[in-house]
């Protein structure tokens, strides 16, 4: 099983950058296919962006497309997301998510994925 932890995140004014970051322990990260999610106050869990266990297909909302790149290092165990050109729409708590598979693909939806980290909040002001 395997065990995530978030951190990069923090206030930021709109423009700005964070590079968010996801550690795994337990288990190799390359077993697993990883995703990034957020939850505003209110309003559901939704999908941000996704990668692949070999990193070498990704996926990303439509609303972060363009600004946000996601990433791993899986001799470090570790996935990333650069966020650039941060909005104050972009605020939210941000969670990353890991799924076990054999396959190569990736994973969109929330309950396509077994594991989650605790979340890390990222705030963007105007």
């Amino acid at each position: 099983q395997v065990q995530l932890v978030e951190s990069g995140g923090g206030l930021v004014q709109a423009g700005g950058s964070l590079r968010l970051s996801c550690a795994a322990s337990g288990r190799t990260l390359s077993r697993y296919t990883m995703g990034w999610f957020r939850q505003a106050p209110g309003k559901e869990r939704e999908f941000v962006a996704a990668i692949s266990r070999s990193g070498g297909i990704t996926s990303y909302s439509d609303s972060v497309k363009g600004r946000f790149t996601i990433s791993r290092d899986n001799a470090k165990n570790t996935m990333y997301l650069q966020m650039n050109s941060l909005k104050p729409e972009d605020t939210a708590a941000y969670y990353c998510a890991a799924q076990e598979t054999t396959g190569w693909g990736i994973y969109v939806r929330k309950d396509e994925y077994d594991y989650w980290g605790q979340g890390t909040q990222v705030t963007v002001s105007s």
